[in-house]
């Protein structure tokens, strides 16, 4: 045995341990009965426990000076910085640090529910102070190994080598450019024609059985996957075993395909990684904006074109046994580009998504370097809500409690949102750009040339390269926000409107 092989050994166990956590955590999010929580949260934290104790022992420091002596090829070479980054930001974490944390965050999670449920937030505030109390520990012990502020240490774990001073570059530019291009595209939307409403109810049954019609469409691999129901849309599960959810509304079929789509995304990078690196840190996906692309490119840039509509709509004729108007290609796709301001950041636009984001993004900041205290938090948002999105909520379950990500410990997450949809435009452009059948493919329910590019410029490159490299082999640049503002000017802006017309 070489140190190399000692250590690819080592981290495909702790691979298996962190697929058991994987699972549980899904059925957690989805049909675990309530009653069975504190049972659960004991069984996760000493199943994260475990994990970090692999992931922080003391042999991995004697085994990667060794094995970077040894003649080893680029995935190989690649894979030990990805330990060696690994190793260095968990072994600033004491395991009774991580015990506590993920106690409490399976504590909080449950309380979210029930406060979602019920629009209370000062009900969830002790669980949520706990929860953030320890991410501020957190943060500030991974800091201070990795001589970055608390908030970029958070961050890092999610966009490694993501710096909050870049973010805050790119959300100005972006809250400066969107608030009066949505106010352009919606003069645009009331120049035109109303768009017929589709009128339900819409069978979940319907819903689910449409949903799956179209995972199979775009790619997804039912061998190695499942769709479910849960409070939240998420992509999570295991290795080979990937697990997407989304929530249902008989009233509204749009928001669960669209979810379903989204996710989708997520689980065909998951499912396009490199085979033969799955259970090495090299073969993981390479950060969460990058992830966050594949599924928004998934939904945004490809689902809501005209070319996937005119595809889908007869199949959504089909589905729920209907015809008229509001059924053809054309309205339909007015639908799904149709901008408006909302409450909601998964129910949101591409327009006015970022906002949502950016809003989440300087909040955390302000509540991880302790510039607020958590209890203004609702306060906070409305005004927040209303600087970016001109609405207030009218509850907080429509304001603060509507994602469980804080709850569940994801500080430093919410920014890769949005860098991801920049990512996405790019991606896409790209791959259009290289290959001319993408487009027309999509018309015909052909997803094959898309999900090609992607597996072979995305997907298979697993942590090979840094983001900014991986991006700039694939579309020629780093990631550049012009893009993204030409992508919403050609789909929502003037030009849509001539498009409409013709």
């Amino acid at each position: 045995m070489t140190a190399y092989s000692d250590l690819s050994a080592h981290f495909a166990r702790a691979a298996a341990l962190s697929n058991a956590v994987g699972i549980l955590q899904w059925d957690s999010d989805t049909m675990m009965p309530r009653g069975a929580a504190g049972t659960r949260a004991e069984s996760l934290a000493l199943l994260r426990v475990l994990s970090h104790s692999m992931v922080t022992d003391p042999r991995i420091a004697d085994w990667l000076p060794a094995a970077r002596a040894e003649e080893l090829g680029p995935w190989e070479r690649a894979n030990l910085r990805e330990i060696d980054r690994l190793y260095t930001v968990q072994t600033a974490l004491p395991a009774d640090l991580v015990e506590a944390s993920s106690k409490a965050v399976s504590r909080c999670e449950l309380a979210w529910r029930k406060a979602r449920e019920e629009a209370d937030f000062p009900a969830l505030l002790p669980d949520l102070q706990e929860v953030l109390r320890l991410q501020r520990e957190i943060a500030a012990a991974k800091g201070a190994k990795l001589g970055l502020s608390p908030y970029d240490a958070l961050l890092n774990d999610y966009e490694p080598g993501g710096r909050a001073a870049r973010i805050d570059a790119l959300f100005d530019d972006l809250a400066g450019f969107l608030p009066a291009f949505t106010e352009e595209v919606l003069e645009v939307q009331a120049r035109r024609p109303p768009t017929p409403p589709l009128a339900g109810p819409f069978a979940v049954e319907a819903q689910r059985a449409l949903g799956v019609e179209m995972m199979r469409v775009v790619g997804f691999d039912f061998e190695r996957g499942r769709l479910d129901v849960s409070a939240h849309p998420f992509c999570g599960g295991a290795d080979n075993d990937v697990r997407i959810t989304t929530r249902y509304d008989a009233a509204d079929f749009s928001r669960a395909l669209m979810g379903v789509l989204h996710e989708t995304g997520h689980a065909l990078y998951e499912q396009g990684r490199p085979q033969d690196y799955f259970v090495q840190p090299v073969g993981q996906a390479r950060s969460m904006s990058v992830h966050e692309s594949q599924s928004l490119l998934m939904e945004m840039q490809a689902c809501r074109s005209r070319e996937f509509l005119t595809f889908a709509a007869p199949h959504m004729r089909a589905a729920f046994g209907t015809s008229g108007p509001a059924w053809e290609p054309e309205a339909l796709w007015r639908l799904y580009t149709r901008v408006e301001r909302g409450f909601i950041r998964v129910d949101a636009d591409e327009v006015t998504y970022p906002a949502h984001v950016i809003l989440r993004y300087r909040l955390e900041k302000a509540l991880i370097g302790d510039e607020m205290p958590l209890s203004e938090l609702p306060g906070a948002w409305a005004e927040g809500m209303k600087a970016l999105l001109g609405v207030v909520p009218p509850d907080d379950r429509l304001g603060c409690l509507q994602d469980i990500h804080w709850p569940s410990g994801g500080w430093g997450y919410f920014p890769t949102y949005t860098l991801g949809a920049m990512t996405a435009a790019q991606l896409f452009d790209a791959a259009c750009t290289a290959d001319g059948d993408i487009l027309p493919g999509i018309a015909r329910g052909e997803f094959g040339p898309l999900l090609g590019w992607l597996r072979a410029n995305v997907h298979s490159q697993g942590s090979l390269l840094e983001t900014d490299a991986l991006l700039t082999r694939a579309t020629g640049r780093p990631l550049d926000a012009a893009v993204f503002k030409a992508h919403l000017r050609r789909r929502y802006g003037g030009e849509m409107e001539l498009a409409g017309a013709a």
